[in-house]
C-alpha cells in the first residue's frame, strides 16, 4: 500500500511540474507574438523596437527568467536540445550574417516543432522581415547559420 501511495505522489508531482513546465511555455510564446511588427532596433529592449537578444531578454524577463542581453551571452548556456526535439520557449541560436564565423549571433524563441518543421519568432533586421516576426526555420536562410537549440527553463 505504501509503494502505491509513493508512486502516486511521485507520478502526481511530475506530472504537474511537467504541466506548469507546458503552461509556462505556451504563456512564452503567447507574450512574444503580442510584439509581432515591433520595429528592429539596434541594441533595442522595450516594445519601441528590439534587436534579437533584447527582445529574447523582455520576453523572459517578463516571466522571472534571467537571460543574457547579448547574443554572445548564451555561447555556453543552457541545455543543448536536438533541433528535432525542441519545444516552444526552446531558444534557437544563429550565427551573426557571416556563415563561417561559428559563434551566436542571432536568436530566436521556438513557437512550434510540428513533426521537424520548426517555427520561430524573433526580431529581425532584414529588409523582408523587419522587426519582430515570425519565420519558418526549415524554409529559411536560417539554416546555413543555425548553430543549436537550447532550454533555458
Amino acid at each position: 500500500m505504501r509503494a502505491i501511495v509513493l508512486f502516486t505522489i511521485i507520478f502526481c508531482s511530475s506530472y504537474a511540474i511537467s504541466r506548469d513546465s507546458d503552461a509556462l511555455r505556451d504563456s512564452i510564446v503567447d507574450y512574444s507574438q503580442t510584439f509581432i511588427g515591433t520595429s528592429y532596433v539596434w541594441g533595442g529592449s522595450s516594445p519601441e523596437g528590439f534587436d534579437c537578444s533584447g527582445f529574447v531578454h523582455y520576453v523572459f524577463k517578463k516571466f522571472g527568467i534571467k537571460v543574457s542581453r547579448a547574443s554572445s551571452g548564451y555561447e555556453d548556456k543552457g541545455e543543448e536540445v536536438a533541433l528535432e526535439s525542441c519545444v516552444p520557449a526552446d531558444l534557437i541560436l544563429f550565427t551573426g550574417t557571416d556563415h563561417t564565423r561559428r559563434k551566436v549571433g542571432h536568436l530566436g524563441i521556438v513557437i512550434q516543432n510540428n513533426e521537424g518543421i520548426v517555427d520561430f519568432i524573433h526580431s529581425s533586421s532584414s529588409k523582408k522581415h523587419f522587426g519582430v516576426c515570425i519565420t519558418r526555420y526549415n524554409e529559411s536562410g536560417y539554416t546555413k547559420r543555425f548553430l543549436r537549440v537550447i532550454n533555458v527553463l
